[in-house]
């Protein structure tokens, strides 16, 4: 039986060339205000807070929107998306980000449909029309995973990934990342999976410095390009390995 290819994305800078959060702080003269907070407030509370204060200035969810849609989006990972999902890979997001966030910049390049399921902060449009964003996790009920922000543990999340696939079928995991974040649930892979740090960010030297805890094979890349290069190859690689694992017909 050939292995499912699980590819997971975290979504600021891996899918994305930027922090969408920041992106809309900068790009809607946030800068000021979010810095006095800051210090006092949770990242999600923030960001929450943040777009209350964009609707108390008359600002709309379509101007977030438009904002959102102007955030870098290397043409060659869209290839890469669009391809692995062609090649019958289930792709997920999974990200500290929040929903419409996500959904805004996928559905603007022609992507949102790749994807099988987005797993991050989640959010509603009240009957005012503000934007509301909420933690994954309830804060009341801690995961209690120290390596991770208490409103999301991505290992968690991949772990019940694993979960629902296994009984029913093989799986091979591709997890591309870059945050501190991402270091939990690479630490969930196995042996058979590859992990894909991007190249001078934090995950990749939290890899580095902890090579041992490390099961996954590692990949490491660049930019939209070596994205592209490594993830397609992978892809053909483990579908290769199938094929060389399929049991052979002798009856012909």
């Amino acid at each position: 039986m050939a292995s499912e290819i699980v590819i997971i994305f975290d979504f600021d800078r891996t899918l994305i060339d930027d922090d969408s959060d920041r992106w809309v702080i900068k790009g809607m003269g946030l800068t000021h205000l979010f810095n006095q907070l800051r210090p006092i407030l949770s990242w999600t509370s923030l960001m929450d807070r943040m777009v209350k204060e964009l609707h108390s200035q008359g600002r709309t969810v379509k101007d977030i929107a438009e904002c959102l849609k102007g955030v870098p989006l290397h043409q060659r990972t869209a290839a890469a998306i669009k391809s692995a999902h062609a090649l019958g890979c289930d792709l997920k997001v999974v990200s500290d980000a929040n929903k419409f966030y996500i959904e805004t910049i996928l559905k603007h390049h022609g992507l949102y449909d790749c994807f099988s399921e987005i797993i991050t902060n989640p959010t509603l449009v009240d009957e005012h029309g503000r934007l509301q964003i909420f933690p994954y996790n309830d804060l009341a009920s801690p995961h209690g995973c120290h390596l991770c922000p208490s409103n999301m543990c991505k290992g968690i999340v991949i772990k019940r990934i694993q979960a629902s696939i296994a009984p029913h079928r093989e799986a091979k995991f591709i997890y591309l990342g870059d945050g501190n974040g991402d270091f939990c649930p690479i630490l969930k892979l196995g042996k058979g999976d590859r992990a894909l740090p991007r190249k001078h960010y934090p995950l990749w030297e939290l890899i580095r410095s902890n090579q041992e805890f490390v099961e996954a094979e590692v990949h490491e890349w660049c930019n939209g390009e070596e994205l592209e290069h490594i993830l397609l190859a992978l892809i053909d690689r483990i579908s290769g390995e199938d094929i060389k694992k399929a049991p052979v017909d002798e009856s012909r």
